[in-house]
């Protein structure tokens, strides 16, 4: 599957450990867009305004911790009583925070980062403006930066005549080099902190963060943008925002189902929770036989088959695997689907141990990988009465369900 080792790498810990925070501008006076009630950032679509589309779709990846969101300085109090009413509904599955923007994007990047907590180490920054970002572009900058990359930023090559004109004289540009720039950008906090404190001391000026960590000396690694990753900057640009006359949803749901045996192998893992004392499983990849059943019912929701057409036992390279690297494939190959996943109902089936000690902490982290809010998921755990494989203390099992929805 695409981008699977630098985070299974990662996992490992054979790449240094990221927590990342994204900061989300959403502070633009939006002065291109003429004739609108509110701020392009604050325009509704699907019934929520558009900066939230951002939040949504960027908390649901799982590397992300958190996220500031910045606003109007006017709008600041207005804006954070909106935030409160839309978690009730939306919960982002993520630490967030907001604070007021400043009068340039520039200025609103630095006040942003003064929020930061100590423990961040790395950072995305992402434009409220672009509300069709998908999470396979997001993953995809994370990755870059997983592999070392100082800054990650997501580029289209130019398909355009570039002309430039100087006074009377106008040349044409060579435009195999040139490329179109997009958010998120992703960046270590030591280089664009650095950037931005420069930029403050010696007047810089930047259209994007990129341009300012450049002028320090790092290189900036570019990656494959996505076509409809589109910045809404005009009124003409409202018209992506349309809904079809008729905008169907399917429900769909998925079931999944589980089993290893227990014996000399891997750590016992539930949830990608690590269970203390409990016995081994006999597993190819890390045997978490939770996220593996949840995985299946995700893919079960999708009509894409099950997890061993994705993540063959027969190939050395899963061996070890990291479940929670496979979930996060699943969930990539989902977004690709138009899959929003609404509830999740996971039940873990044995007679050792007592999972009861480790519910909350399995249900905190399932939740948190899918990026979903507490009450969409729910965890339960049940024995077979000293009955067959399970009640012999032979193995475990776990069944999942994925209750979802995509637009038809």
């Amino acid at each position: 599957m695409r981008n699977l080792l630098p985070r299974m790498l990662l996992e490992a810990g054979l790449i240094y450990p990221m927590h990342i925070w994204t900061l989300l501008l959403a502070s633009g006076q939006g002065a291109r867009m003429r004739g609108q009630e509110s701020k392009k950032q604050f325009l509704l679509w699907k019934k929520r305004p558009l900066y939230w589309h951002c939040a949504l779709t960027l908390a649901s990846v799982s590397a992300v911790h958190g996220l500031i969101i910045t606003f109007p300085l006017d709008e600041l109090e207005e804006r954070r009583a909106e935030l409160h009413e839309l978690w009730q509904t939306d919960a982002l599955g993520v630490e967030y925070t907001s604070c007021s923007g400043g009068s340039s994007r520039q200025e609103s990047v630095a006040k942003a980062l003064s929020c930061l907590p100590a423990e961040c180490t790395h950072i995305l920054i992402h434009d409220a403006a672009r509300p069709f970002v998908r999470p396979p572009l997001i993953q995809a900058v994370i990755t870059a930066l997983a592999s070392g990359a100082t800054a990650a930023v997501p580029a289209l090559p130019v398909t355009d005549t570039i002309k430039e004109q100087t006074g009377d004289r106008v040349q044409t540009l060579d435009r195999t080099s040139l490329y179109a720039v997009q958010t998120p950008q992703g960046f270590t906090r030591d280089a664009v902190c650095q950037a931005h404190t420069r930029a403050l001391e010696q007047g810089w000026k930047g259209t994007d963060d990129a341009s300012l960590v450049e002028r320090l000396g790092f290189p900036i690694q570019l990656i494959p943008g996505a076509a409809e990753n589109i910045k809404i900057t005009t009124n003409q640009d409202l018209k992506m925002l349309q809904e079809p006359e008729h905008d169907f949803r399917r429900n769909c749901t998925g079931w999944g189902y589980d089993v290893h045996r227990f014996g000399p192998g891997r750590t016992m893992k539930l949830g990608g929770v690590p269970i203390a004392n409990g016995p081994e499983v006999e597993a190819h990849s890390d045997g978490d036989v939770l996220l593996h059943a949840l995985i299946d019912a995700v893919l079960g929701c999708m009509g894409q088959g099950d997890i061993g057409d994705f993540f063959p036992d027969s190939d050395p390279g899963y061996e070890n695997a990291s479940s929670g690297v496979l979930l996060a494939e699943t969930l990539d190959l989902a977004a690709r689907h138009g899959l929003c996943i609404d509830h999740v109902d996971l039940t873990v089936i044995s007679q050792i141990p007592k999972i009861g000690p480790w519910k909350h902490q399995i249900k905190k982290n399932v939740h948190t990988l899918l990026g979903l809010s507490p009450q969409q998921v729910n965890i339960k755990a049940t024995t077979e009465e000293h009955l067959g494989f399970t009640g012999s203390k032979q193995g475990i099992k776990a069944v999942a369900q994925v209750i979802g929805h995509r637009a038809g």
